[in-house]
């Protein structure tokens, strides 16, 4: 049996965290580092993703920033090689990277619907499919995907393509995780409610401090907990799925929402 120190230990792992410059990527990105895994910080903005690898290498740990999106096949295939050249191998994938800009279907466009699902669903199925074929070779590794709570329940009117991407994604875990198990390959889910990010923020630009504040306030009064998450909540979580904690884990989804869909 293991002690509690070794279970955690990603010593030897090398990980990629897709968004993994900002918010609940940030978090996740510090926690795998902090436990000792080589750390490719994937992200479209590239400023922010070497700013975060510098962030984590000045604390002693080994982090590298990689410009991509996840979109785009090529760049996806770039990435897990990248991946593989810099650090020996792939051992743990996290699909963090996802956009959510409101849109009620009436006014949605055809090319608003797309990228969302470009971003969000074809990007798990990318980046699974090549990072699969590397794990295969190393003798297996954990793939997460970052849904929602919107996978299981709308949270809110005007998310309709990005509700549609995240069943997409626990869909998709659920049966990549059953073809990939032979291989010794994990597939989990994380489903975090209302985490305080810069994304969420964004969602609220152009209101006064008072509208926001009234907002913030009114998302809180549904959960149970009645605070929003942090991104170091879905980090630890991650970071739990990561380790030879979940060891006997594998097509499950663990919802982070502070008792939200119980409301």
């Amino acid at each position: 049996m293991k002690q509690l120190s070794e279970l955690l230990d990603l010593t030897g792992k090398s990980a990629i965290v897709t968004g993994g410059a900002k918010g609940i990527g940030k978090g996740i990105a510090y926690r795998l580092a902090e436990a000792c895994a080589k750390v490719l910080v994937a992200d479209m903005d590239e400023a922010a993703a070497q700013e975060m690898a510098q962030e984590l290498t000045a604390k002693g740990w080994i982090a590298e920033p990689f410009k991509v999106d996840v979109s785009d096949e090529g760049q996806v295939e770039a990435m897990i090689a990248a991946c593989k050249d810099r650090f020996g191998s792939l051992d743990i994938l996290v699909n963090n990277a996802g956009i959510y800009p409101p849109a009620p279907v009436a006014s949605m466009t055809a090319e608003q619907f797309e990228r969302v699902m470009h971003v969000n669903l074809r990007s798990v199925f990318l980046t699974t499919k090549y990072a699969a074929e590397v794990m295969k070779q190393h003798g297996g590794g954990k793939i997460i995907n970052i849904t929602s709570i919107d996978a299981l329940h709308p949270s809110m009117i005007g998310l309709a393509h990005y509700d549609a991407s995240k069943h997409g994604v626990w869909g998709f875990t659920k049966n990549s995780a059953l073809e990939l198990a032979e291989h010794k390959i994990w597939v989990n889910a994380i489903a975090p409610g209302g985490i305080t990010t810069p994304g969420v923020a964004a969602m609220s630009q152009g209101a006064s401090a008072e509208q926001m504040e009234a907002s913030s306030q009114a998302f809180a009064a549904k959960i149970p907990m009645h605070r929003m998450g942090k991104p170091d909540e879905i980090g630890t979580v991650t970071l739990f799925l990561a380790s030879d904690m979940s060891s006997y884990m594998t097509g499950s989804q663990i919802v982070v929402d502070g008792g939200a869909l119980l409301s």
